[in-house]
């Protein structure tokens, strides 16, 4: 037997989580000086961190070390069963080594347990997509086997789109550069990033104003969608509710999917900023 692990990076929704039987690994965040560790939205004040942003606030993120990860994983081995972790892009964060050298010293001290990790090789929602539906396979049965050749289909055909609506967030962590920064706030432009094959975050395009990014995104669903009738989309959003329920019907009515909105959390939002919004569906390819 083993036991289902996502990390809070997946942003999927706490009422979720709790009815896959996920495990979850709480990512941390610093606002106003203090340390959080992301409820899946449980008790989380959403509008409250977006303000502080736009009041100026900076938000930092850090990575988990080793015992941390340690603390999460070795109950479910002195209990005789093994673990299969789905994880954000290890693209994005160092917090991965501390992992493996959890993982390393733990295999030692439990040679006949079980630990296995899929990268995801996307974030946010685009991790809680492939989670969500590795869920759902674990909860039929699957064997460990059966749910690495599952995600290894699915994960090269899970598209994550997304457009900025500030490009001072992006700025800060290093994905454009200031002179992109200044000509694009003078001038209205909204990039439209998305996850390649290896789970880099890349721009795929620039939208003049954000009406047309949202179209862009809407363009990307009509050029690469597949199986929209069996898996589900997520829209999420960074404290943009209203902008981002009629962009979801819109999607309901042109493509006929289950389109589930939810907002973006913050250790991911103290790096795409408010304002932001993405698509996660299903694609022929990335």
């Amino acid at each position: 037997m083993y036991q289902l692990f996502c990390d809070s990076n997946c942003e999927l929704w706490h009422t979720t989580v709790k009815e896959l039987g996920l495990n979850v690994i709480r990512m941390p965040y610093t606002i106003g000086d203090k340390e959080y560790f992301y409820d899946m939205g449980e008790h989380t004040d959403f509008k409250a961190f977006f303000d502080q942003m736009r009041a100026g606030a900076v938000p930092k993120t850090s990575a988990l070390n080793e015992y941390a990860y340690t603390e999460y994983f070795e109950p479910v081995l002195q209990r005789g069963e093994d673990i299969y972790y789905v994880t954000f892009s290890h693209k994005m964060s160092a917090t991965f080594n501390a992992m493996d050298a959890a993982i390393k010293a733990l295999k030692e001290k439990y040679p006949d347990r079980e630990i296995r990790t899929k990268d995801a090789k996307t974030i946010s929602l685009g991790s809680g997509f492939v989670t969500y539906y590795a869920a759902l396979k674990y909860r039929e049965g699957a064997t460990m086997d059966e749910l690495d050749a599952y995600l290894d289909e699915l994960i090269p055909h899970t598209a994550t789109y997304f457009a900025v609506d500030d490009l001072t967030y992006l700025y800060r962590g290093g994905r454009v550069s200031g002179a992109s920064k200044v000509v694009g706030g003078l001038l209205g432009i909204k990039p439209v990033l998305y996850f390649d094959d290896e789970g880099k975050i890349l721009n795929v395009a620039k939208a003049k104003g954000f009406k047309k990014a949202l179209s862009m995104l809407a363009g990307y669903v009509r050029e690469k969608g597949s199986e929209l009738d069996r898996y589900k989309m997520f829209l999420l959003h960074a404290d943009c509710e209203g902008l981002a329920n009629d962009f979801a019907q819109a999607l309901r009515d042109e493509f006929g999917a289950e389109v589930v909105v939810q907002p973006v959390g913050p250790v991911i939002g103290a790096h795409c900023g408010p304002g932001t919004v993405g698509l996660i569906f299903h694609c022929s390819q990335r």
